[in-house]
């Protein structure tokens, strides 16, 4: 973990944290938790993508490691999720996945469970953020009566065809308190071309729950392809210009080697 004190436009002095580390923990998540923290990273996002099959008790267990470990866990719901479909069954079954994320973050101890939350389809872009803003509402009020310790985070996302435009995002977060996940990649992809960091650290910096993914990203006219090794040129244009702005975060790399490549971006810090 990297503290950097930087003065805000007020003069006064801030301690900005950015924390860094990869997605997944090579397959066994007890004894990943612990590789990661000795090799010097501060962070894991916990993967989920192809359904929550970990038992409570394994993350009951994961919970009680990570307290004398201290990393920064996230959770990644499956991918299988829209919350705008034109079937309420697969709203339903979506609502459901990504809660029981939530229960098995809450006993691992994350914070931030994040998530693709939806495909426009055959609905305006207005009618799938009310969509997804109801089926985001709905959820909070269960996970407050859960008493999860737990933050919904939509994530930015790579096709224009999918809810995830960082600013209805930064929107959604507003109305409902909700935090955002940026994928620095999945805007690249979805814009086809560079994607501006300094703009981007500005519009987040006010945000009050937020965590990162950032790779390298292969992508066509129609939006991302793959995540790609991690190009340090841009990661060091990333971490300058969160650092410009003062902007605590953790960075979950997502490249085809995410231990590698997160090792690498903690030694630009």
């Amino acid at each position: 973990m990297k503290n950097t004190k930087y003065k805000n436009k007020a003069g006064h002095s801030i301690i900005m944290v950015i924390r860094i580390g990869p997605a997944g923990t090579g397959g066994d998540s007890l004894k990943g938790i612990h590789m990661i923290k000795e090799a010097g990273l501060d962070a894991v996002e916990i993967e989920f993508v192809r359904g929550v099959k970990m038992s409570n008790e394994l993350a009951k267990k994961i919970g009680e490691d990570n307290r004398k470990l201290g990393l920064v866990i996230s959770v990644h719901a499956p991918y299988y999720i829209n919350l705008a479909s034109e079937e309420k069954p697969k709203i339903e079954a979506s609502k459901r996945r990504i809660l029981d994320s939530c229960e098995r973050g809450h006993y691992m101890g994350a914070k931030f469970i994040v998530f693709h939350a939806a495909y426009y389809g055959k609905t305006t872009k207005e009618e799938c953020y009310k969509m997804v803003k109801d089926a985001v509402e709905e959820m909070q009020e269960k996970i407050r009566q859960k008493k999860w310790g737990v933050v919904l985070c939509p994530e930015t996302t790579g096709k224009a065809s999918q809810f995830g435009d960082l600013n209805e995002l930064i929107i959604l977060s507003k109305e409902t308190g909700c935090g955002i996940c940026i994928d620095f990649a999945h805007l690249e992809a979805r814009y086809s071309k560079e994607y501006d960091y300094a703009d981007a650290a500005k519009k987040i910096r006010n945000v009050k729950n937020i965590t990162a993914h950032f790779s390298g990203i292969e992508y066509t006219a129609k939006g991302e392809r793959n995540h790609i090794l991690t190009q340090m040129s841009k990661a060091k244009k990333l971490i300058d210009a969160l650092k410009k702005e003062g902007v605590s975060i953790t960075i979950i790399n997502e490249s085809p080697d995410p231990m590698g490549d997160a090792l690498k971006m903690k030694k630009l810090l």
